[in-house]
């Protein structure tokens, strides 16, 4: 088979690994789509995508369409991906449906890489959905792309399991390294005609709706398992002495407590007690204002005192 003409379609960190990979392997990337710049940090400054500033960076020509579905901006970029004309289109966490005449334009189609062992989460949300499930393993399909949501034939996987202190970033950085792999054996098996397509099973299939910013709202009357999840999965916040404090990272702990949810149980870890009667120890926290730190670091500086009490933030 001669060398396939890609058309690459991402936007965030996730989707960067599988770009790099295609560029040091030597595939023939005719353009890269990316999502517009949006205005980020303090100053609101117009920033570029992680996939445009990586593409920028490799040489390769980056489009920024409003839109692939409607309007003069979908009528452009189908007038550019005509020209370019990709043998095949790969799809990474763009952002952004295909209609079905893009679909349908590669000769090969369009092949996603999605971070779920799919069916089990379809939809935008399937890393942090995981782990609030309490899902043991996870990993990364490359998919067949079809009209609907995440719903096309399987052409290859890889699986990961999910440590008990596993974070959604964690779980992110590995899966999109994941992804690379997953794309590479996929394109191996295009070349050699060996892919074998697997229809979903629609009965297995779980949606992994969008994450909103309440969840993460952290109530300590549920039990200890759901606020483990809630914060390893969202970074979950909470009020501590009056001051904010978010939650990025903990652990199950084996004690029971008599103790009010919320309160406090052990200064020295800042291990709390849930509607349960269970505990959770944090690792990592950040007070409102700081940053990011070990629990061990942020207590050097902090005098708890036995009965503080985490609150659910209003």
């Amino acid at each position: 088979m001669n060398p396939l003409s890609i058309v690459y379609m991402g936007t965030p960190l996730f989707a960067v690994p599988a770009l790099r990979m295609l560029h040091r392997e030597g595939h023939h990337i005719t353009g890269v789509f990316t999502q517009p710049d949006r205005p980020r940090g303090r100053g609101h400054k117009l920033q570029p995508s992680p996939i445009k500033a990586e593409a920028l960076a490799l040489g390769l020509e980056v489009y920024q369409p409003l839109s692939l579905r409607r309007g003069e901006e979908a009528k452009e970029a189908y007038a550019v991906l005509r020209r370019l004309a990709p043998d095949l289109i790969v799809v990474a966490a763009y952002g952004q449906l295909l209609p079905k005449e893009i679909l349908d334009l590669p000769k090969f189609g369009c092949i996603n890489l999605h971070a779920s062992l799919l069916p089990r989460w379809r939809g935008a949300a399937p890393i942090q959905r995981a782990i609030l499930a309490g899902d043991t393993a996870t990993g990364v399909t490359a998919m067949q792309m079809a009209v609907g949501l995440d719903t096309g034939d399987m052409l290859y996987k890889l699986e990961t399991p999910i440590a008990p202190d596993e974070t959604a970033d964690t779980l992110h950085d590995r899966l999109a390294e994941m992804s690379a792999e997953v794309l590479r054996e996929t394109l191996r098996c295009l070349e050699d005609g060996t892919l074998a397509p697997e229809v979903q099973d629609d009965l297995l299939a779980c949606t992994a709706e969008k994450i909103t910013k309440e969840m993460s709202r952290l109530d300590f009357n549920l039990p200890a398992q759901t606020v483990d999840r809630t914060i390893r999965a969202l970074s979950g916040y909470a009020m501590l002495g009056g001051k904010r404090i978010k939650l990025h990272r903990s652990i199950l702990t084996n004690r029971r407590s008599d103790a009010a949810p919320g309160v406090i149980v052990d200064t020295k870890t800042m291990e709390f007690v849930c509607g349960d009667g269970m505990c959770v120890t944090p690792l990592v926290v950040q007070m409102e204002g700081g940053r990011a730190m070990s629990v061990s670091d942020l207590l050097r500086g902090m005098n708890l005192q036995q009965g503080d009490c985490f609150q659910a933030a209003e």
